[in-house]
């Protein structure tokens, strides 16, 4: 059976905005080695509109970036949304049920499945369906946004901590 892993980059004030900070070399690195991993993604329509951006080659990338691309493509994308009707390459719509859907996804494969986007994890943690948050915290302050919780903060409980690319800490946790 499946995990669902929601991590995303997230300010020292908690909030994630893609363009707000990015990650440096080394840490997109192991996003790109996280993605060589994964048994595929589950996005909300947002964030799964701003990834598409990985579907078309862009001579200004460098090797990592291309890596992560082919990475992003291989892999099944799952995309929970209410007004899109289509999706691109190797994605699908989820319909329906949402916690039948995601359950049956989780049965179907195994290793880790990445959650992707604030208010999809929202939705997963509230039908406790989420097995492990991962907080990439960048020694940046935003001062608003969108937070990483966007909904009441799940108890949790701390399994490991650890330092990627100098000065961002990965924090690891499970539902408590």
């Amino acid at each position: 059976m499946a995990r669902l892993v929601f991590g995303m980059n997230q300010s020292l004030d908690g909030y994630v905005d893609h363009t707000g900070f990015a990650p440096g070399p080394a840490l997109f690195r192991h996003f790109v080695e996280e993605a060589e991993r994964q048994a595929g993604s589950v996005y909300g329509r947002q964030i799964y509109e701003v990834m598409r951006y990985w579907d078309d080659d862009r001579p200004e990338w460098n090797a990592d970036e291309h890596a992560f691309a082919a990475a992003w493509r291989k892999q099944p994308k799952w995309v929970v949304s209410r007004t899109l009707t289509s999706v691109g390459p190797n994605a699908r719509l989820v319909e329906g049920d949402l916690e039948s859907a995601i359950r049956a996804i989780k049965a179907e494969r195994d290793g880790e499945i990445e959650v992707a986007g604030p208010n999809l994890a929202r939705s997963l943690t509230d039908l406790g369906l989420i097995d492990e948050y991962r907080i990439y915290l960048h020694p940046v302050v935003l001062g608003g946004g969108k937070p990483y919780f966007a909904g009441p903060r799940p108890p949790l409980r701390l399994i490991a901590h650890d330092r990627i690319a100098g000065d961002v800490i990965r924090l690891t946790y499970i539902p408590a």
